[in-house]
């Protein structure tokens, strides 16, 4: 599962409520709704920049916080290709993957905002394509790849009558 696009840089400890503001949760119940208010504490206008396959790029502990599934959805419907980080809190990586969203966990320290990216979730490799630096990281396992690539977890039993795990 190849992911190539345009990276956006934010630090480490990014909570669900810098995500999308939990005052936001009664806005709406489609998250395409709530894209514009995307980041919008740390970085105001994020929502309405991000395009369609760009790279969420973030530090240590990325999706700390509350355990809503909202945050996910919003990047998700923003069009976020990818988020990668070191790590990502536990809810968070586990609800990414339950909606479709692609995560990635590797070292970001060389990324800057603007970079060209590319990533293979499948064999655990990427590419800053503006600097040439490689990034390596463990693949995704493939249950987890199948369930994105199924665009989630109830796509996925949806289509195969069942949880498959290879």
């Amino acid at each position: 599962m190849n992911i190539a696009g345009r990276a956006h840089c934010f630090g480490d400890d990014i909570n669900t409520d810098y995500i999308i503001a939990s005052k936001y949760k009664t806005a709406s119940l489609d998250p395409r709704d709530l894209t514009r208010h995307l980041m919008e504490d740390i970085d105001p206008g994020f929502g309405q920049r991000v395009r369609p396959g760009d790279i969420l790029v973030a530090g240590k502990n990325f999706g700390c916080g509350s355990s809503r599934e909202g945050a996910p959805l919003v990047i998700k419907a923003a069009g976020i290709g990818v988020v990668v980080a070191p790590s990502f809190a536990r809810i968070f990586f586990r609800n990414a993957i339950n909606i479709g969203l692609p995560v990635f966990i590797c070292d970001t320290s060389a990324i800057s905002t603007g970079d060209d990216l590319e990533f293979d979730l499948e064999a655990g490799t990427g590419r800053n394509r503006s600097t040439g630096a490689l990034i390596e990281a463990a693949p995704l396992p493939r249950v987890m790849i199948n369930i994105v690539r199924d665009g989630g977890l109830a796509a996925h039993i949806r289509k195969h009558g069942t949880f498959q795990l290879g």
